[in-house]
């Protein structure tokens, strides 16, 4: 019998990943695709220099959106590290204004928000898992 074995050569493309060195965060936010924010949003969003306004306790602070956000910033708000997230998103001159207000949690939650929304962004929410179809009791 003859040798039926096959090879196959898998060809390997890879791209260039973008040079990311000497940038600021709030750079990305440029490279970032989402729908079209409405026209006085975008103003704003221009005129703020990469911040958009949103509501915290009643006063108006200045942060970044949160689709510019870093994973690592994310990290930090996951692992309860709020101060240290907020001095990532708040515009520096609104970070004091922040610690002067010392928000509830559900006064920040709000404020992240109505940040989403100003920016035309839709943060949804996480229902987490679906429970599982299958019974889990052997029988």
């Amino acid at each position: 019998m003859g040798d039926t074995t096959r090879t196959t050569t898998s060809r390997r493309t890879t791209t260039r990943r973008p040079d990311t060195t000497d940038r600021h965060p709030a750079d990305d936010i440029d490279d970032i695709d989402e729908e079209p924010t409405p026209a006085d949003d975008a103003q704003e969003l221009e005129a703020t220099g990469r911040h958009v306004t949103a509501m915290l306790c009643g006063e108006e602070v200045r942060v970044i959106p949160p689709a510019a956000w870093r994973q690592s910033w994310q990290r930090l708000l996951n692992a309860g590290q709020v101060d240290a997230f907020a001095e990532h998103i708040f515009h520096p001159d609104d970070y004091d204004l922040y610690v002067d207000l010392d928000p509830t949690n559900q006064d920040f939650t709000d404020m992240i928000t109505d940040a989403g929304e100003r920016a035309g962004e839709s943060l949804g929410k996480s229902r987490g898992p679906a429970a599982s179809s299958r019974r889990t009791r052997r029988r």
